[in-house]
């Protein structure tokens, strides 16, 4: 299922804003002092072609540094990047279809808005889905247990 809603996201939406994260990222990287916002730029731009499946968390050891960037990043790129993704998730969910890329264009546009200090991981689905058909059962405060 995650196949096809990141081909159907590139093919929609995907390769608009990966190429908007891309010019952000070059422009960027024109000065030294602003590399680290070309980087940042470049992880999202790889992220937003291909967004189901994974997810951003805070990088452990971030700190003022990247609090700072992310009020310069805002200030400079992300409130524009941020208003490409909320402008595509109104239109999205117009339709019922279009909702669940609506809703992946809402959380995109709230990294868009601060992506220094956070990395891109998979996506893990929740334990209970995993075991397709089956019921979790929750014991003691250690014990799980998977009845079918």
């Amino acid at each position: 299922m995650r196949l096809l809603l990141n081909v159907v996201w590139l093919v929609l939406q995907g390769w608009v804003l990966a190429l908007a994260y891309a010019l952000a990222g070059v422009l960027a990287c024109l000065l030294v002092v602003t590399i680290p916002f070309g980087i940042a730029a470049f992880r999202l731009a790889f992220f937003v072609l291909w967004p189901f499946g994974r997810t951003t968390v805070r990088a452990p050891g971030a700190g003022a540094p990247s609090v700072l960037g992310n009020l310069l990043w805002f200030l400079l790129a992300g409130w524009w990047l941020a208003l490409l993704h909320v402008v595509a998730g109104i239109g999205f969910c117009l339709t019922i279809v279009g909702i669940p890329f609506g809703v992946a264009s809402f959380k995109l546009a709230a990294v868009g808005l601060f992506p220094l200090g956070k990395r891109v991981v998979p996506a893990v689905p929740p334990r209970g889905w995993r075991h397709a058909g089956g019921t979790v059962v929750h014991g003691g405060a250690r014990e799980t247990a998977l009845v079918r």
